[in-house]
């Protein structure tokens, strides 16, 4: 079970982007994640006409590694851990620090 899905609301540990929050966009591979935000380049770009695309400096989100963002709680407003629990036969996420399902509609 994934401990950090799309969607997800992130806070970043290390790092250039250290401190800010983004949601997931995307998971790269199982080891890597798109957070919105975060770890912005600028990539030049050629124009091609054929495709219809101008040339120019396009802002790019790039990937972050999964080991360098983690949860947010809201409830305390820090970054939490993520802990895997059995209720009513399925499998849940749930936040380490207070047990509650991550998630859930209250």
């Amino acid at each position: 079970m994934e401990k950090i899905r799309k969607g997800d609301e992130v806070i970043v540990l290390t790092g250039r982007d250290k401190q800010r929050r983004g949601t997931v966009l995307a998971r790269v591979d199982s080891d890597h994640v798109l957070v919105e935000g975060v770890n912005v380049v600028k990539k030049h770009t050629r124009p091609n006409p054929m495709l219809g695309t101008p040339g120019g400096i396009v802002e790019k989100n790039m990937p972050v590694h999964i080991s360098n963002v983690a949860i947010y709680n809201p409830a305390n407003g820090k970054a939490d851990r993520v802990g895997i629990k059995e209720v009513d036969g399925r499998k849940v996420r749930v936040f380490r620090s207070s047990g509650e399902v991550i998630g859930a509609k209250a």
